[in-house]
């Protein structure tokens, strides 16, 4: 099945820790979306959703990823399906312009003014520079607001799939 990842889960290694192998069909973008982190954690950061904006000009860039439908229950976990994400089938740009159909996942609650931790904010800046997004989208969460994740075992945990 195809998969759009446009947050921490465009980070190869982190979804791949996370379900097995996956294969990397390339950058997307899905228009008429802008990209938010107000999708409370269970920590108590922000995650990140898409939100649908209806202007043409607005984009979410992720990546395209083809991966086995037997390990869709455990993305979903993973995600949340049912627990404040939801899923749709959306159709996204991919390489060569080419349209795509793939599932991906959605807010279903959100609050204003939520920011990631920075292990979370890495894995999103991982993802973006590992499949070349483009560079002023790059450096726009670059921008991103972080918070400090004062639980140094869950930090250490989260980014040591980097090391």
């Amino acid at each position: 099945m195809l998969y759009f990842a446009y947050g921490s889960n465009m980070s190869r290694k982190r979804l791949e820790q996370r379900i097995a192998r996956v294969e990397v069909i390339g950058p997307a973008r899905l228009p008429e979306h802008r990209l938010m982190f107000h999708k409370p954690g269970v920590d108590g950061s922000g995650k990140c959703d898409i939100e649908y904006t209806g202007h043409k000009g607005d984009g979410v860039h992720g990546v395209l990823f083809k991966i086995d439908s037997s390990k869709k229950a455990i993305l979903d976990r993973y995600e949340g399906l049912g627990f404040g994400y939801d899923e749709k089938t959306v159709t996204v740009i991919g390489p060569g312009g080419k349209p795509w159909r793939a599932v991906t996942y959605y807010a279903t609650e959100t609050e204003p003014g939520l920011r990631p931790y920075c292990w979370y904010h890495r894995h999103v800046l991982e993802g973006a520079r590992e499949h070349g997004l483009p560079d002023e989208y790059q450096r726009m969460l670059e921008a991103i607001e972080i918070i400090e994740d004062h639980d140094t075992e869950r930090r250490l945990r989260e980014l040591a799939v980097y090391d």
